[in-house]
């Protein structure tokens, strides 16, 4: 029987029942509801789905969820632009190279760590990461599928050569050694910061330093396919699951969300745990609104 779980948690102020649950929800019923998703995932054989609400406690912020930057200034970088216009790839590398400071000095979260030891547990068959952090491999994770690519590597549109992003940033360092962006600004959900037209401009690029071709993340931008293969491991991964867990993710585009529709129409359980309402809620047996970090910690340990 479908059992939908509308709760913001386990529990909240007043009930006693553990993190962030919904004003008025008794600590019982918090309990049965955080449970349901328990006792799916003691089971085992099941696949995660994490997306970009799993990492805002480690100061990563998202688009939709509570973080809130679909508000973003301006709109993220494509394929497109950044392939057909210099200024574009200039005003990029100049702001991703003061992102990626926050990138590489965030730390994983209690709801990275979770997910991490239930792997260790043998509860998951693999993890899928719409997330570009790498948050999952630094909390001990092995088998996790980047579904769009790593911020931590760099690519060569000319050789098609893999190169650590750490190599970059040591480069551009290098490049721009009097370079000054000024008071440090927000980072972006992209991994970047907003600056403005002179600070960029300043900006010196590199080129790939075996064939001097143009550089970019090794991430799917916007207006770029997930490759084929990758997507096919993952609904692979979906079909050989006894259920599908989907944590921090509104489901907005059809990259994740298509896993979830597979799932459905398998007949494989979906449980999904975000906060707000998310696309593919029709299609969960089970839906949880709550923080991530500790409700997750919560599961790891009723599912010890």
């Amino acid at each position: 029987m479908t059992q939908v779980l509308d709760s913001a948690g386990p529990g909240g102020p007043g009930h006693g029942a553990g993190p962030g649950a919904a004003p008025g929800l008794d600590a019982a019923a918090a309990a049965d509801r955080l449970g349901a998703l328990a006792g799916l995932v003691a089971r085992g054989g099941v696949a995660i789905l994490s997306g970009a609400g799993l990492s805002t406690e480690s100061g990563i912020p998202d688009y939709r969820g509570p973080t809130g930057l679909a508000r973003r200034a301006g709109t993220p970088m494509t394929y497109q632009v950044f392939t057909g216009s210099a200024a574009a790839r200039q005003r990029y590398w100049a702001r991703s190279h003061l992102g990626w400071g926050h990138i590489a000095g965030a730390e994983p979260n209690a709801g990275h760590r979770a997910v991490a030891e239930l792997e260790r547990r043998g509860r998951l068959t693999g993890i899928i990461t719409q997330n570009v952090d790498g948050l999952h491999q630094a909390a001990g994770a092995a088998q996790v599928i980047e579904l769009h690519g790593s911020l931590g590597q760099v690519r060569c549109l000319g050789c098609g050569q893999r190169t650590p992003r750490l190599d970059l940033d040591r480069r551009l360092r290098e490049a721009n050694p009097a370079w000054s962006a000024g008071p440090g600004a927000p980072l972006n959900p992209d991994g970047d910061v907003e600056l403005g037209d002179d600070q960029v401009r300043s900006f010196r690029m590199v080129d790939c330093a075996g064939c001097g071709g143009l550089l970019m993340p090794d991430v799917v931008f916007f207006g770029e396919n997930v490759p084929r293969p990758l997507v096919d491991t993952c609904f692979a991964l979906v079909d050989r699951s006894a259920a599908l867990v989907v944590l921090g993710s509104s489901l907005k585009v059809m990259s994740g969300y298509r896993f979830v529709r597979h799932a459905a129409r398998l007949g494989v359980p979906v449980a999904i745990v975000n906060q707000g309402a998310t696309r593919g809620d029709p299609h969960a047996a089970i839906t949880l609104d709550a923080a991530l970090g500790d409700t997750l910690a919560e599961l790891v340990r009723r599912t010890a």
